[in-house]
């Protein structure tokens, strides 16, 4: 697991998105989803929120079964970069195999914010944003980009980000997370449910 080697370095707040549609060696997407706050946190990574777990239909439309969705809130003294390996080494644990965009998943960490970092520079980021869907299947950004990309369009995103983080400010448009909310068409919003 990462680990800070030089001495206490300040703490970063960054969000993740977690979303799950098939059964991975730990069980059903939601027991999936259970049991990642324990295999993200480490000595440089510490769960500090999460949200409710939402059912969610997959995304593009009919690509798969539908997913359980949520939030996480993350301290972290890792570099914005670390981090992101760190999500994907967890990904890896519970049998994620990257091969197809898009395609079902059995668990998928998107890191979102870290703290309100823009990376590497708000025209990289609107570009990536403003991708026609055609090209979002077929391109991939060979860097790191922050905030996500799509997280203005992805209701499935938003609303869990909502419970834990609901003044949430986009750090390029500065919009806040109701107001992008509210900017989502009803019925992708109202496909969003809770579970229990």
């Amino acid at each position: 697991m990462p680990q800070p080697k030089e001495g206490r370095k300040e703490l970063i707040i960054a969000h993740v998105a977690l979303g799950s549609n098939v059964t991975s060696s730990s069980g059903s997407p939601k027991i999936t989803l259970q049991e990642v706050k324990t295999a993200v946190s480490c000595d440089s990574v510490d769960v500090v929120a999460e949200s409710r777990f939402y059912q969610s239909p997959a995304f593009p439309a009919n690509s798969g079964p539908d997913y359980v969705n949520a939030a996480i809130t993350v301290a972290t003294s890792l570099s914005a970069e670390a981090l992101l390996a760190h999500l994907h080494d967890v990904e890896a644990r519970f049998d994620r195999v990257r091969e197809v965009r898009w395609a079902a998943r059995t668990l998928d960490l998107d890191l979102l914010d870290y703290a309100g970092l823009v990376c590497p520079d708000a025209d990289t980021v609107t570009h990536w944003a403003q991708l026609p869907l055609d090209r979002q299947l077929k391109d991939t950004p060979e860097q790191l980009i922050l905030p996500h990309p799509r997280i203005q369009d992805r209701a499935f995103v938003l609303i869990p980000l909502a419970d834990i983080v609901p003044n949430w400010v986009h750090p390029i448009t500065s919009q806040t997370l109701q107001s992008l909310l509210s900017a989502l068409p009803q019925a992708e919003k109202d496909a969003i449910c809770p579970l229990n």
